[in-house]
């Protein structure tokens, strides 16, 4: 299935053009405040058991238009967002140059792949915009998209095997990391607001297919940037789950950037930026500026 959250958190279910408000087939629809993270929470650790109920609701419709709705980021309350970094080595060579530009110098450790952390608040929807700091804009430093394969975890665990990890998988999005380039720690460099646009909908594990065979693309106004297939990640799918479930428990709904492709580069207000990944769909964002003074 294709799960988009929409308008005031409802959920539906996509195909095509068209969606289908399914939010009344969950369990808990008519609880109170049955709207909250928690039940998408819920929803990422027990679709198995849902998925027939949900799909017998999307067969019945109504259909309605996707220009129609709002369309909204495709998680809810995640405990934490963790990215992958020095994941495609065409991506590795790239930042030499980036970094002698932006640091002058280059920090050796950061080739190496690993696994930090995100601020969940720095995630919107694919009907949101990128909003550049005042105060990063005013420093001069360098800000640059990363279009990448997010994956959402559905039923979550600790030191999980990597022969077993895609079972704890609910599916895939794509997603921008979008990242200051300066000395600053990664973390702090890529949580700003709106710095992790993901969307346009989730796709289901059982739909979207193999995670090692997707087609990346990013398109900053209308020029490529970003082509890559998911085959050439150094680190496979199912390897950083296991490896970044050794170090924290991973909880239904977390979040997984899986690396940047090479072709990184600097965004600035009024570009547009389109993120397209085979299987999963497609968005459009745009880029301005924060408004207001930078801080002195």
């Amino acid at each position: 299935m294709k799960l988009a959250i929409f308008d005031d958190n409802r959920l539906g279910a996509v195909t095509g053009d068209h969606l289908v408000d399914i939010t009344d087939a969950l369990p808990w629809a008519h609880e109170p405040d049955p709207l909250l993270a928690g039940w998408w929470r819920a929803l990422c650790r027990d679709y198995a058991s849902l998925a027939p109920d949900l799909a017998a609701a999307a067969g019945k419709g109504p259909e309605l238009p996707l220009d129609s709705v709002t369309l909204a980021a495709p998680v809810l309350g995640p405990t934490k967002i963790i990215a992958s970094a020095s994941n495609y080595r065409g991506h590795v060579e790239e930042m030499h140059a980036v970094q002698q530009r932006t640091l002058g110098g280059v920090e050796s450790w950061m080739m190496n792949f690993d696994v930090f952390l995100k601020a969940p608040s720095s995630i919107t929807g694919p009907a949101g915009t990128v909003v550049l700091p005042r105060a990063v804009l005013g420093e001069g430093s360098e800000i640059h998209h990363e279009s990448e394969l997010v994956v959402v975890i559905g039923t979550g665990g600790k030191d999980i095997a990597e022969q077993d990890a895609l079972n704890h998988v609910l599916g895939y999005t794509i997603g921008l990391d979008i990242t200051v380039r300066s000395a600053a720690d990664r973390s702090r460099r890529k949580s700003y607001d709106t710095f992790s646009p993901l969307g346009p909908w989730l796709t289901t594990r059982d739909e979207a297919g193999d995670p090692a065979d997707f087609d990346i693309l990013l398109t900053c106004n209308g020029e490529q940037r970003q082509s890559v297939n998911t085959s050439a990640l150094i680190t496979s799918v199912p390897r950083i789950v296991s490896y970044a479930s050794r170090m924290m428990t991973l909880n239904p709904g977390d979040v997984i950037f899986t690396g940047a492709p090479p072709g990184v580069g600097p965004i600035v207000p009024g570009d547009v930026l389109n993120a397209s990944i085979s299987r999963l769909g497609a968005m459009t964002l745009a880029v301005r500026a924060e408004t207001g003074t930078a801080p002195q």
